[in-house]
């Protein structure tokens, strides 16, 4: 797509040789669609927000992580109180002898969905090597750009061992509720999903997890299920020829008219206007 923002090495890193940088967004605001000439990951903290990665909507919160390619484009909208870590990286600047395309590539296929959770003892540490890399990597001494690169190379392998799609049973090593929580939504989109079952499964007080729930995320639980089943209903009316009452009964929703007055107020236009608009940008081409 032509016309697109294209982010530049010189704007972020301090010097030529510079290989990591981390960039906090505390918050993340609303920002037009981008790509790089490098790479990036996003981890995400706190609050939610929309994430356009080529062209497919993601609503991301607490534990969300993508790797980003220098050619991916993406763009925020919808933020709400949205705390993430960028750690932006050049590739032909990492010198030591690893296989960095394996560790680092996304590991998805077309179609699938390229986001990967964190558990939550996997965030803990992940917070505590980017605040030594943070420190570290401004540094333009020899010593402090092999020590960066080395701490990189730690949080690449501890983000490897802890995250796990959000469809799995659970995180890797992980019991901890959200976690679990995050999970079973993941898995609930055509399906019912009943908070008062899984509660008594994990032996959690519902009122408790409700709260929690909403101080990480900014949203009800509700509020983030019904926001999956409309990422998934944008890209299938964007990137299919199902029926629109299909992509409701796909989604989640029994009545395809409900499912219309859901997507509406939440996106402001009916399900056939975005499939139209997007059909319309296409025939321009």
């Amino acid at each position: 797509m032509a016309g697109h923002l294209v982010l530049k090495k010189a704007d972020f890193f301090a010097s030529a040789t510079q290989p990591v940088a981390v960039a906090d967004r505390y918050p993340q605001n609303v920002f037009a669609e981008h790509t790089h000439d490098f790479c990036e990951l996003v981890l995400v903290w706190r609050g939610n927000g929309l994430h356009i990665l080529n062209d497919r909507p993601y609503r991301i919160t607490c534990g969300d992580l993508f790797y980003i390619r220098a050619e991916d484009r993406h763009s925020y909208e919808s933020v709400n109180g949205l705390v993430l870590h960028n750690i932006i990286y050049c590739p032909e600047r990492l010198k030591l002898n690893v296989d960095w395309k394996d560790l680092l590539q996304n590991t998805t296929v077309a179609g699938k969905d390229p986001r990967w959770r964190l558990s939550s003892h996997g965030m803990a540490q992940a917070r505590q090597l980017i605040a030594q890399l943070e420190h570290e990597s401004v540094k333009p001494d020899a010593l402090s750009l092999c020590l960066t690169e080395s701490l990189f190379l730690q949080l690449c392998i501890l983000l490897r061992r802890h995250r796990y799609q959000s469809q799995d049973s659970a995180g890797p090593d992980s019991n901890e509720t959200l976690d679990l929580l995050m999970a079973a939504l993941g898995k609930s989109l055509d399906v019912p999903f009943e908070l008062s079952q899984f509660c008594q499964q994990h032996q959690v007080a519902e009122r408790q997890l409700r709260q929690f729930f909403r101080q990480q995320t900014g949203m009800t639980i509700s509020q983030y299920l019904r926001q999956l089943k409309i990422c998934q209903a944008q890209d299938l009316l964007r990137h299919s020829e199902l029926l629109i009452g299909d992509i409701a009964t796909r989604c989640g929703f029994e009545d395809s008219n409900y499912f219309s007055v859901v997507f509406t107020k939440e996106t402001g236009m009916t399900p056939r206007m975005w499939r139209q608009r997007y059909t319309l940008h296409l025939s321009n081409f």
